[in-house]
């Protein structure tokens, strides 16, 4: 099977929709990182933005070597998206610092799922698209994971914060 204009345009379609994904995802990094202010996450949360910063620049080049541009009313639902998701787990509608944070790492820990899956499903498809093969698919999916892994030490200590009484 051949790969032709219409697949690479889904395909390009696809990407795009991860990359609306990695900027909500890179915010919401940045978001707890600065709720993390001095803490003990704050250094680990600032390695996430910066590996998240770095996957989100994969996307964009793979979408500019597929030649497929970004779709403007995907990009601004997902802006849209992204500020609702922090207005309903702020600290003002939760009541509650701890569990705002619990809340984010969470959101946080869903969205790594899927840019793990994204890489995934990108492997399984690489030898149809020469571009996919110059990148290090496995590679960035070995990535999401362990950015999920350590994400998921903050997000109990969060958890462990909201919901114990030595607060």
């Amino acid at each position: 099977m051949s790969v032709t204009d219409s697949t690479t345009e889904v395909l390009g379609t696809y990407l795009d929709d991860h990359l609306v994904g990695a900027e909500a995802g890179l915010e919401m990094a940045q978001q707890l990182w600065k709720r993390a202010g001095d803490g003990p996450d704050a250094g680990m949360l600032a390695m996430l933005v910066e590996d998240i910063k770095a996957d989100r620049d994969e996307l964009r080049g793979l979408l500019e070597r597929l030649d497929q541009g970004r779709h403007r009313v995907k990009q601004a639902a997902g802006w849209i998206a992204g500020k609702g998701h922090q207005i309903a787990v702020g600290e003002a509608l939760t009541g509650d610092a701890d569990l705002s944070m619990l809340l984010h790492t969470e959101s946080l820990a869903i969205w790594l799922d899927g840019k793990r899956a994204l890489w995934v499903a990108l492997s399984a498809v690489a030898s149809r698209y020469p571009v996919l093969t110059e990148t290090d698919l496995p590679g960035l999916a070995d990535r999401a994971r362990d950015q999920r892994d350590r994400l998921e030490s903050i997000r109990l200590r969060a958890a462990h914060r909201a919901f114990t009484l030595t607060r």
